[in-house]
Formats: structure tokens, sequence, C-alpha cells
């Protein structure tokens, strides 16, 4: 028997400060936060226990680790908006008697349910919904879980709850589970493996924001059904901000910006999901590029160019073509002249090509590494419903880079990788960004090229570099990619929204698929290994994030219009070409506004289009041979000489302030 149970079944709770603190055995995360204080007590949603996520009412019967969720806390956000996905479901059954439920999880901003019923829902239904789910959470009705054998649950779901979309996740995704979890608010139970909140009442405001067309376990051959997307939150006041917060988003929306400053154009002419950038937003991903073009050249990168179509036996030798079929456009099929059919695809992804480059020389140990780089566009036959301006496009330009490296060399590569995407990240003010670790999932080996040995010995390389630079990351199984797994880079925009960009991953499959080896110092064949690293990731979704992280107001290094020369009256014309005509000389991308309009108009013109900088000029500029500047959004910064202020503003652009 052991010592805690021997001592009247007392156990010890270390808690997330080092703090210990001894209880009987049996008791709940609700009774340790009520130790801790009233306002915990109220605040709790769940607890983790030795680094498992549990209900608040699961009773603890040895000594643990425990910590107390939150609101305030990305696990303690999932419990909440997940238990709110099961609350509109019985608010729907309620007012809607004969819909069945689909899949209901939480997702990043809220929740959503699929729901199979035979009339649409409308913007009225959302409304009324909305209402019997605050109802609801009036009764505070305590959620209970119940575990059941899978065989008893099927039988449930079938005969009583009469939902065959569980029963067909319980006899096809869950049928090697013996056990399963069913949780129940009054009349209305889901099949869930939680955990959930201890009761309905903890949900104080809610939203339900759109409704949109889905299939049913993501199958486009199977029924339609009806999501209904949806956020809650434990008081008025955090929906009040979230809808603050919705209302900014909508105004710094690329789309709406992109076509406001004459950025880029979406145009069913050209085809969904195809933008074509305008001479102003022409300027910012040049620059763009520019920038990233002149670190790659300080660290060793070669620049090169590849077709924007393949022949699909390439795509088929490097795995593309099975792995991204669903995502890729048709192959395009000819007839040569001696009457062989070919087919070719759209390039769905740049690594196939740099392969060949790399293989088309005898390459020596000495040679590594070799660092291969291109701006190369890439298409993907996205879902129409997914399209959303740059940040998700059928056609896109990724700054692709492949590293063939030794073995011994692998683990400083994927430093300098992530130490060039860093740099690029706070050189555009990204400055808060998360670290994923995306690793594969070992239960699911078949969806994965390469064996178990080849992956532990990636994961391995990839963990030595995270650590070796000091990132804090956090683990995704599941989210490799087929041939390696990966290190994302989640960016933190200026309103708070997550955004996935860069990413460095590590590839042992392709080296084997297309034989690409070098000479080592024993004079015989070795394979490397590939880095493949994207700092922007896509130069569509990265500039369409940046518009919407800075709301349009460029950094003065990436403006498509840097400077316009404002005169006041028409006298003052000639001297105002000569300003204009030494910042265009000097490099300076700027504009003349001749128009005999009022100054005062002119600058709100120039604010609007949120220009960095407006020179004004009147009299007294030219008799001192001055102008006065004025920044976007900060006002008159004073007077200068035209030499003095061009070659601040130089500084400025060169520095990338």
């Amino acid at each position: 028997m052991s010592d805690t149970t021997e001592n009247h079944g007392q156990i010890i709770i270390t808690l997330p400060d080092g703090t210990e603190k001894t209880f009987q055995a049996g008791v709940t995360g609700l009774d340790i936060a009520a130790s801790i204080g009233k306002k915990l007590a109220q605040d709790a949603l769940g607890i983790i226990v030795n680094g498992k996520t549990q209900d608040l009412g699961t009773p603890i019967d040895g000594d643990a680790n425990v910590s107390i969720i939150t609101f305030d806390s990305p696990a303690g956000k999932e419990i909440f908006w997940h238990s709110s996905s099961h609350l509109m479901a019985q608010a729907i059954e309620e007012l809607f008697p004969g819909a069945k439920f689909g899949a209901g999880p939480a997702i990043e901003q809220g929740f959503y349910y699929d729901i199979a019923y035979p009339e649409r829902f409308n913007e009225e239904d959302l409304r009324k919904i909305e209402a019997k789910m605050l109802e609801i959470a009036g009764r505070n009705i305590t959620i209970r879980r119940e575990e059941l054998s899978r065989e008893d649950a099927i039988t449930y779901f079938r005969d009583t709850r009469k939902d065959p979309y569980k029963v067909e996740i319980l006899e096809d995704t869950l049928r090697e589970v013996p056990t399963v979890s069913v949780y129940h608010q009054e009349g209305f139970a889901d099949l869930c493996s939680g955990p959930h909140l201890p009761a309905t009442g903890r949900v104080k405001a809610v939203l339900l924001t759109n409704i949109s067309a889905s299939f049913w376990r993501g199958d486009s051959s199977r029924e339609t059904m009806q999501r209904i997307y949806g956020v809650t939150f434990p008081s008025d006041k955090l929906l009040k901000e979230h809808v603050a917060r919705i209302e900014e988003a909508r105004r710094r929306d690329h789309r709406k910006i992109g076509a406001e400053l004459g950025l880029f154009m979406l145009t069913p002419e050209v085809g969904s999901g195809l933008p074509i950038w305008l001479p102003k937003g022409a300027i910012i991903r040049n620059e763009l590029e520019t920038f990233l073009k002149g670190e790659q050249r300080k660290r060793g990168y070669l620049p090169v160019y590849t077709p924007h179509i393949g022949n699909i036996e390439l795509y088929k030798r490097s795995g593309h073509y099975p792995y991204y079929s669903d995502s890729q456009f048709p192959p395009l099929t000819y007839k040569d002249e001696t009457g062989r059919e070919e087919q070719y695809l759209l390039k769905p992804m740049n690594c196939p090509h740099h392969h060949l480059i790399y293989s088309s020389d005898l390459r020596s140990y000495r040679d590594l590494p070799i660092r291969l780089t291109e701006f190369g566009t890439v298409y993907r036959h996205e879902q129409s419903g997914e399209l959303n301006g740059l940040v998700r496009a059928r056609g896109f330009t990724q700054d692709d880079s492949h590293i063939y490296c030794r073995p011994d060399q692998l683990v400083d590569e994927i430093c300098n990788a992530i130490d060039l995407t860093r740099f690029v990240f706070n050189t555009l003010g990204f400055d808060d960004v998360e670290t994923r670790l995306s690793l594969h999932d070992p239960a699911n080996q078949s969806k994965y090229g390469g064996t178990a040995d080849v992956w532990e010995q990636a994961e391995k390389d990839v963990k030595e570099a995270a650590d070796r630079m000091g990132i804090k990351y956090f683990i995704g199984i599941g989210e490799a990619s087929f041939y390696g797994p990966k290190i994302d880079f989640i960016v933190r925009d200026a309103i708070g929204r997550k955004w996935q960009l860069g990413t460095v991953q590590v590839d042992y499959v392709m080296p084997e698929r297309f034989d690409l080896s070098y000479i080592g110092s024993d004079g015989q064949k070795h394979r490397p290994v590939v880095i493949h690293r994207a700092p922007f990731g896509s130069m569509e979704r990265f500039i369409g994030v940046l518009i919407e992280h800075t709301a349009g107001n460029f950094p003065l290094w990436l403006a498509p219009v840097q400077a316009i020369v404002l005169p006041i009256a028409e006298d003052v014309h000639d001297y105002a070409r000569e300003v204009y005509h030494k910042l265009h000389a000097a490099g300076i991308r700027a504009e003349l506004d001749l128009r005999s309009e009022k100054i005062g108009k002119k600058i709100r013109e120039a604010e609007v289009s949120k220009i960095p900088c407006m020179l004004v000029i009147g009299r007294n500029e030219q008799e001192a041979g001055e102008v006065s500047l004025r920044r976007h959004r900060k006002g008159d910064e004073g007077r200068f000489s035209v030499d003095g202020l061009i070659a601040r503003l130089c500084d400025e652009i060169a520095q990338r302030a």
C-alpha cells in the first residue's frame, strides 16, 4: 500500500508556481480552485492533470501536477467554444426538431457545427438560435460526462438519439476504440471526448456570425450540410471587444485596402483566385523580393528559374501528384508528332525542378551545402469557397529555396534558415511570432513517405536546431508534410490574429526518390539531406497579411509612393517641379500634385492615399530653398532644406526603418 493511501487518503497537488497543497484523494479541480480563491473558482473551466486536459469535476486520486484552466488561455477558449457548439446544437434541436448533427469543433475564433436540416437557415433563424442558447445557458444545466462501450454508444445513438452521423463515426472512425464518452445536458447528448464546461451557465454572451455550405466529412460526394459559425464569451464586455476587433478587421481587409490603394485586382475575366498586380502593388512586391534576394546573396544562395508547367511523371516521382491531386488543376494532355500522348501539370511545387538541377551535375562533399533559390509561381485548384483575395489564391509565388547539405551540416543549415526567417519578420514589424514544430503522426505512418527511422532522425534534427536557436515552440502532431517535419512560423498581427507564414522543412525522402548523391571524402556516394525554406511562404499571402497588419500604412521603404510634393499656389509650381525632379533623381518614389485645389484638400487626399511624406511648398519655402514636411498620421515635422530632407529620407529607406 502506498504512503499516500496509508496517510488517510491524502495526496499532494503541485501547482504551476511549484506550490504544494495537500488534499484528500478524490479532490476535483473545482475544489482546488476554490482553495486558492473564490474568483478563480468562478473563472475555472477545466484542469490540466499531469499534462492531460480534463473536466473540472474529474476526481484526482493520486499525487499530481495540476493547473487550473481559465478563459484567458488557449485551452480555456477551446473548452469554452467546444462546449458552446454543443449548446448551439441543443438550441437548434429544441427549435428545429429533426435536425441532425455532424461535427462541431472549436476553432481559433469560436466554433461551428455542421447540421443536416431540410430547410435553409437564415439570419432570422440565427437570432432565434442565439436567444435560445442564452435561455439554455440561463438554466445553468450541469454538463455530465458518461463513458460507454462503443457497442452501447452505437445502440444509444441509433435507437435513442436517432443520430446517423454519430453512428457512422462510431462504426468507422472509432471502430478500434473500445470505450467512448458522451456528454449530456438535459435531454441533449453528444458524442465527444471532452473536456467541457461544468455547466451551461458559464456562457453569458453569444454571437452567431454566418452560415455556409459544407459536405459531410468533407467529401463532395456526400450530403450537403449547413455549417453555422459562432462565438461565445463569459461576459458581454468580452463580446463587445470581440465585435470591435471584427470591425477593425473589416477596416483592414486587404481586399478593400488593395482596391482603395490600387495594389492588385481580381477579375472573373482572368479567373477566380488569380490575382493581377497593379503598378503600385508590383512596387511593394518588387521591394520585398529585392530585400530577400539581397539577404540571400549575402548568405550564399544561388538563384534559379524553372518553368510553370512540368511533365506529370516528374510530380508522380516526387509524390506531389498523388498527395496533392485533390488540389491540382487537371493535367494538360496532348499528342506529339508521333501520336504519343503526354501529360503536363501546372507546377504545384518548385521542389522537383530544383532536385533535377542538383542532380544535373556530379557533386562533391566539398561543394555542399548548395543553396538554390527561386521566386517560383505555383498553382493549386483551391475550392472556390476557400479563396480569399491574396491570402488564399490559386496562383501564387513562393520564395522557395532548397538547401542540399551533408548530414553533419544539417543542424547548422536549419539554424541559418531560422535566423533568416527571424530577420525577415523583424524587418517587417512582426514582433509576436510563435513557432510550431510540425511532426508526423506515428499512428498514421502510411500518410508519409520514408521509414519510421528516417522520420525519427529528421524530427531529432529539427528539435536540436530549434533548441540551439533558443526559440520557444509547441508541438503539432500530424502537421508535418508528407516528406518531412517542419518548423512553422505563426505571426500575430496588429489586432491579435494569427497567420502561418514562413516555414523550414527537413526532407530525407526526396533525396531517395530522386537518387540525389554526392561523392564523400571516402570516394563513395552518399545521400544529401534537403531543407525546404520559405521565409515569406507565399508572396501573395505575405503581402495580404502585411496589408492587414499595417492597415496599408506601409513603412517608407515599402510605400508605393514615398513622397508627394504639394504646392500651395501656382506661383510656386516651378520650384515644386524642381523639388520633385530632385526626389526622383535620388531614387525616391514621388508624385507632384499641381491641381488648383486648396492645400487642405490635397493633404487630406494624400492622407487617405497613405503616402508617408507630404512636402508642402509655399512662397516662404521657395524663398528659403526649403520644404515643409508632413508625415502621414503624425502631422507637421518642420522645414528642411531640400538636400537635407532627401538625405534624411534616403537614409530611412536604406535602413528599412
